[in-house]
């Protein structure tokens, strides 16, 4: 299995056998730009014949020579990454590699799904003709491909600088949507996409937008123009939009709500 190659018997037949062996091929890989650095660095000698990295199915490396073969069994990693090793800085040299690296096993992935096909029990839907379920096996291999941060972040340290930012973010939403109203009638609809609108546009930026759709939004109360910081109601009967300190609701009363009147609507019922 010299050069990254595969036993005779080896056939992944669905997207997730696939996926395992991208998987462990991605993991041995990692280990020789992260963990195994200082032997990495040291098999790449300059003087020696152009060598490549592999990744092994049982998530190991090795730096080898590209496969005798013509065509070789897999797709061929980058050849001569040992030339560059002294003509660079180190570390831009491991992100070369690393960039490489992700090209080769998407190759090497998507070889197998060429190769091999995959089995019309492994779709998601049945389907008639095989192409369709091919193609369908091959979108779910690449989600889960690209539900994995790419060697080239993990090497750069991007995804955890990503992966930082994002779970701060969730954070910083939950505690915000934790004190909102949560009411499962057309009312409830309506005023939380008024009390939610100060989160929606901090996370997506678009202040100016929102504050010329809604500037003109009168309490039918009061009179007083809309507030991204004030809960709002809307009447399901007029549909105007009131202050909830104007008409006495409070976020916590208008989830136990199913329909909410207004006053005014409230006292044109009782006099019919």
């Amino acid at each position: 299995m010299d050069g990254g190659g595969v036993p005779a018997n080896y056939n992944p037949r669905t997207p997730e056998e696939v996926f395992r062996d991208f998987r462990a091929r991605r993991a041995g890989m990692i280990k020789a730009l992260t963990t195994d650095v200082e032997k990495f660095y040291q098999q790449c000698d300059p003087e020696k014949e152009n060598l490549c990295l592999y990744g092994l199915p049982n998530e190991t490396w090795e730096v080898n020579l590209p496969a005798e073969e013509v065509p070789p069994e897999l797709p061929e990693p980058a050849l001569g990454i040992n030339f560059a090793r002294d003509g660079m800085d180190e570390k831009d040299w491991l992100s070369l590699v690393a960039v490489h690296s992700d090209a080769w096993l998407l190759a090497v992935a998507f070889y197998f799904g060429a190769r091999f096909g995959f089995d019309k029990e492994s779709s998601l839907q049945v389907v008639d003709k095989g192409s369709h379920v091919n193609r369908d096996c091959r979108r779910r291999l690449f989600n889960m491909i690209n539900g994995l941060p790419t060697i080239y972040e993990v090497v750069t340290g991007t995804s955890k600088k990503q992966s930082k930012e994002k779970t701060t973010n969730n954070g910083s939403k939950s505690n915000k949507s934790s004190s909102k109203p949560s009411r499962q009638s057309d009312s409830h609809t309506k005023t939380s996409k008024m009390t939610t609108l100060k989160d929606e546009e901090e996370s997506e930026g678009e202040d100016e937008e929102d504050e010329e759709e809604h500037g003109n939004t009168l309490c039918g109360a009061c009179g007083d123009n809309y507030a991204n910081d004030e809960f709002w109601i809307c009447c399901d009967l007029c549909e105007k939009w009131f202050h909830g300190k104007c008409v006495k609701i409070t976020p916590a009363r208008a989830e136990h709500i199913k329909q909410y009147k207004c006053p005014g609507c409230s006292n044109k019922r009782a006099r019919t």
